[in-house]
Formats: structure tokens, sequence, C-alpha cells
């Protein structure tokens, strides 16, 4: 049909791989360091953390990795998740441009997060883990390990950064409702957040500080493990379900994309719907679009950061990780999208960018809910705060077009609907969602903390 709005593959359909863009990279990204003595980490080094499956799947270069049938049975719950073709929206732009987006709020907790979720969950279970540990900011990565969990029978900790445990209640109900124990960070549970409270009782918290956390209960406990919603390399990969789901959905649109786009905190929902098509591209095999990575301005890693080793908490006890990074000690204002609140971008992301393969683009927060509240009234979907900087860029994409008469096709990930983040659009009809600044003066404290690595 000419005037198809949604594209829907079978259960059959879910993808039976997930695709390693490390496989396609036409230089392999700095490796990851160990914090002691700065050489590069062994699988035995990131034993105490991971189960030994996924620390494979976080080094490995072949450039398919199977998927479970455990796993896959699991997705068909949500997958594979519509495209639509954004019809009303372009008519309210009066763009040229076809305006196509993945919508990934499907899934039971309504977000992305459950395609990492489940995978880790289930190689946790086969390695005879009995608890998971894990930080959160706005709780869309806590509710998709608290679903993980409750459906393999793993006892789930979360630490969620104060200031979205106190602005999303509904978040921490949904955690608590699959399982979970959900906890605010800093908290008194650790030896890391006793001190982050003893230095500052009134602390907001942050992801790099709730990371210290997780890591820290798991290394203490060789019953517990920990696991990660963004940023590592096999988190990625599990996302990438999204976008190749997407190319068949466009092929059975006839389209390709020219531009793709995807809201960027740490990295794993732009990825999964990005590297599939940055893929073909390295491959050959298809015309690379244009890839842009949006993130907010008061948090701005990729668009403000350093590309330098870091650590990837703020109690420095991960391993050191090559990244564009804001500093790890780096604690961003309260603002509502709290998965794009993390100091630091993705190794895999940072090394694209730096290779010229992608794009990235910072937006203030009430520019992205104007147009994320357009998006709604056209489409009916409330996009998170997350997603609202995804729409932003694919309207100024649609604009741009308009002013240029070029009829592109746009792609972009709409990662997860607003549901349980409507406090935001409250304070945003109310007048009280302003757009906020990091403090300068602690941006460039935390950059020149930043760990001496030798070139």
């Amino acid at each position: 049909m000419s005037d198809t709005i949604k594209y829907q593959l079978d259960e059959a359909r879910i993808p039976k791989v997930w695709y390693n863009i490390q496989a396609d990279l036409p230089k392999p990204p700095p490796p990851v360091l160990h914090p002691g003595t700065k050489q590069p980490v062994g699988p035995d080094d990131l034993s105490p953390l991971f189960p030994m499956a996924l620390i494979m799947q976080e080094v490995t270069t072949e450039r398919e990795v199977e998927i479970p049938q455990p796993v896959r049975d699991i997705y068909r719950m949500w997958r594979p998740t519509p495209l639509f073709r954004a019809r009303a929206f372009e008519k309210k732009l009066g763009t040229p441009a076809k305006i196509f987006y993945k919508y990934e709020g499907v899934s039971p907790a309504g977000s992305h997060k459950p395609n990492t979720a489940i995978p880790q969950a289930f190689y946790n279970k086969q390695e005879g883990v009995k608890r998971l540990s894990t930080e959160t900011g706005a709780g869309q990565w806590g509710s998709s390990l608290a679903l993980a969990g409750s459906l393999f029978g793993l006892e789930v900790i979360i630490y969620q950064v104060r200031v979205s445990y106190d602005q999303k209640p509904y978040r921490r109900a949904l955690m608590e409702t699959y399982g979970a124990n959900c906890l605010p960070s800093p908290s008194d549970t650790t030896d890391y957040g006793r001190k982050v409270l003893g230095e500052r009782p009134d602390h907001p918290g942050s992801l790099g500080i709730a990371i210290s956390e997780a890591v820290e209960i798991a290394a203490k406990d060789p019953q517990t493990k920990y696991a990660l919603g963004s940023v590592l390399n096999h988190v990625l990969l599990h996302q990438t379900v999204i976008g190749q789901e997407a190319m068949e959905q466009l092929a059975m649109a006839d389209a390709w994309p020219d531009v793709v786009i995807g809201c960027a905190g740490g990295g794993s929902n732009f990825a999964g719907i990005a590297f599939p098509f940055i893929g073909k591209g390295l491959q050959g095999k298809a015309k690379k679009p244009r890839i842009i990575a949006v993130e907010p301005t008061a948090c701005p890693s990729l668009t403000r950061g350093k590309y330098a080793y870091d650590f990837g908490d703020t109690g420095q006890m991960t391993p050191l990780v090559k990244m564009h990074t804001l500093g790890s000690s780096f604690t961003p204002p309260g603002f509502h999208a709290g998965g794009l609140r993390y100091h630091g971008m993705s190794a895999l992301v940072s090394h694209l960018k730096e290779l010229g393969e992608i794009e990235a683009v910072a937006y203030q927060q009430r520019g992205c809910f104007d147009t994320a509240v357009q998006f709604a009234r056209c489409e009916g979907i409330v996009p998170a705060p997350e997603a609202t900087h995804a729409v932003k860029a694919a309207t100024e994409e649609a604009l741009r077009c308009k002013r240029e008469g070029r009829a592109e096709t746009i792609l972009f990930n709409l990662s997860g609907h607003g549901h349980f983040d409507m406090a935001a659009y409250i304070d945003y009809f109310s007048g009280k969602l302003q757009d906020v600044t990091y403090d300068e003066s602690e941006l460039v404290r935390a950059m020149a903390d930043l760990p001496q690595v030798a070139a």
C-alpha cells in the first residue's frame, strides 16, 4: 500500500544473530586498560564482574554472534518491534522528507533496554550466578533488568541515581513490581556511597556514583555479578536487533535511509539503530547514511568531552576505557533525560566518531520537549525524555529538507515511551521545565583529573 503507516515483521523474522561492528572497523579501537597496571585487561581481570560468555562477546571480532534460542523465545514478547512512517508529522512539518521511526516502547519495560537485559540475565543464570547488581538513571535499564531477573529467577539490586529516584517514583514501583530491590544512590549500603554522603549529604547522585556502588557490591560477593545497560561492547552488540529489523522493514517500504538518528547517553540505543547501517556501508554493500548521535547540552560527552582514557565510574574501580568523556567525577545537573546523564560515551561509538563515521549534535531540553509534544499530537506516541532528542534531530533534518527541497529518507529510533515520565511533561506545560547548564568550572576540574596514560 502506498499509504502504509506501520511495517511489521512476523515473529519468525526476529534476528537469529547479533551484528558485531568490530568485524568491519577499518581500525580497531584502543584496548581497555587495567586501572592499576595500565596494561590491557584480559578475561580474568573482568571475571569478578561478568560471566565469561559476556566477556568473550566483549572482545570478539566475529561479525555475527548467535542469539541463544531461549533469548529469542523471550524476545517474542515484544519483538519484532514496529517501524512507523510518520506521515501525519511529515504533513505537519510540510517537509518533502520521508520520516520513519523504529518504536522500541512496545517492550514490557517501555524501552529498548530489555534487548540486552534478557541475554545478560540468561548468560549469568547459565554460569550459576544468584544475584545481579546494577545502576540506573531514569529507570529504563533498572526496570528492564528487574524484568529479566524475574524471568530467570535472579535477585536484582538496583542503585538509582538519587535525583531520578525522587523524580520518577513510578519507575521505581515498576522495578519493585518485577521483584528488584531499588535503592537511592549515593546510599549508605556501600563504602563508596557512605563516603560520598559523608562529603555531601544532599548529593543528587550520578550514574558514575551508582556504577561504583553496584560494582562494589559485585566485587565483594562471588554470588553476585554486575550488569550494565549501555556503554560496553556486548551491550551495544545485543541492541543491533533494532537496526537489523529496521533494514527488513524499510525494504518492505522500498526505502533506504539518507539519515539515521539516535539519542546518545552511553550509546546503546544509538548503536542499536546505527551500527547495522554503518556496517553495510563499511562492507561496501550499501550506501552509508549520515549517522547522527544526539545528546543533551547539559551532558555533552561527544560534542564537548575529550577523547581520552577514563574510568567508567566516579569511585575509579572500573577498567580504563578510551572514550569521549567529561571526566568521571563530573556530575551533570538534574535534567529530565535521566538516561542521558552519563559522563562518558561508549568506546565503540567514540571510536566511530574519531574515524569520522558519525556526527554528533546537542540540544537543550525545552526545544526537545517542544518537538516531542508536536510529534505526540500527530503520531499519538509520547516520547520518553531521552527519545525527545532524537525527535528533535529528525525534525531539524526534515526542516532542512524542506528548505533545500530535498526528499530525503530519515530514520530515527524512538527508544521508549514517556508514560513513566509524565512529571517532565507536567513541568513543561506549567513552565517549570528549564534549560539547565552544567557548571563550567566543575567540568574543567573533572577533565583535569583524567588518569595519566602513556600514549
